[in-house]
């Protein structure tokens, strides 16, 4: 049994019961600073596609709010991915996530499809309902009614991927024959919800391909993905792959023992091997690898990952 396929970039990203690696873009070690330099962030997601990564993933972070110490990666999410599709070949072009209520779901539709055409079909379409509250009143929109907006932009997303679909919602009222294009290519791209989004676990069990999570400890992430996979269960889904982000700060020793950063932690390779194997026999099917407090040069860290630890998780 697998899961059910959608697109290109799902299929050869997820698969039950197996973990495969990505990494988050910018690559780069940008430390303490929030605002990274984006330097050779091309040549590092080329070189991550020829030594075996299955993806890339951006953010979308419209406005640099200085209290959260990260800016992402600087560019809008939609115009870098277009640029990665023209210069990659093969990896998956994952955004984690569109912070949907900021963006009218007729742009994302549009915008998430024609990289996905212009890719043929590598696109992960991560979303999530924002989490800076300091962004909202610059698109004057109301930061407490963000759920709703979330909710109304998946339906409306969805529904302007059919043919000549005729709808309404808070968003608008596409009919009259009118129809929006391109199509993604199979007709639908993958909806992988970030956190709770404010929703229900009812409504992620029904409504989203796929999960984005935050890492935590090994005991308290199985009870969580437990928890999900039996509310896909109870909601009569078919299975839906789990994916989580870590920060590593891989070190030269291969036994160090791990010391915690920022959503991760710093050590030897064969402990991240055993973490990951961990991670994969609680059910989570990727893990997006985040460099920028990693202290060892770039470059050689990606081929030590791809040497010492992809050939298990690819």
């Amino acid at each position: 049994m697998e899961f059910q396929p959608i697109n290109r970039a799902y299929n050869q990203t997820y698969r039950l019961g197996r973990l495969s690696l990505g990494l988050v873009v910018p690559i780069e070690n940008s430390g303490a600073s929030a605002v990274p330099q984006m330097r050779d962030h091309l040549k590092r997601v080329q070189l991550a596609e020829t030594l075996g990564f299955s993806s890339v993933w951006l953010r979308d972070v419209p406005f640099n709010v200085p209290s959260f110490g990260d800016a992402g990666q600087l560019f809008d999410p939609f115009v870098y991915l277009g640029y990665l599709a023209g210069n990659t070949e093969r990896i998956a072009l994952g955004v984690a996530s569109i912070v949907l209520p900021l963006r009218h779901p007729a742009h994302v539709a549009k915008s998430a499809a024609s990289v996905d055409v212009l890719s043929n079909g590598r696109v992960l379409l991560g979303v999530a309902s924002g989490d800076r509250p300091e962004e909202y009143p610059a698109f004057n929109k109301p930061f407490e009614s963000r759920a709703e907006s979330f909710r109304s932009s998946i339906d409306y997303i969805n529904n302007a991927w059919k043919d000549t679909a005729s709808f309404a919602n808070e968003f608008g009222n596409p009919s009259g024959g009118i129809d929006l294009l391109p199509k993604p290519i199979t007709g639908r791209l993958p909806l992988l919800i970030t956190g709770s989004s404010r929703q229900s676990p009812e409504w992620l069990a029904r409504n989203g391909d796929g999960w984005i999570t935050y890492p935590r400890g090994i005991d308290a992430q199985a009870s969580i993905i437990n928890q999900w996979r039996t509310g896909i269960k109870e909601a009569g889904g078919h299975e839906k792959p789990a994916t989580q982000s870590l920060y590593i700060d891989l070190v030269d020793e291969p036994d160090a023992t791990p010391q915690p950063i920022h959503l991760g932690f710093r050590s030897g390779v064969n402990y991240l091997h055993r973490y990951l194997s961990s991670l994969q026999e609680i059910g989570i099917n990727h893990v997006a690898l985040n460099l920028r407090f990693n202290q060892a040069d770039i470059e050689s860290t990606l081929k030590r990952l791809a040497e010492e630890v992809l050939p298990d998780f690819s």
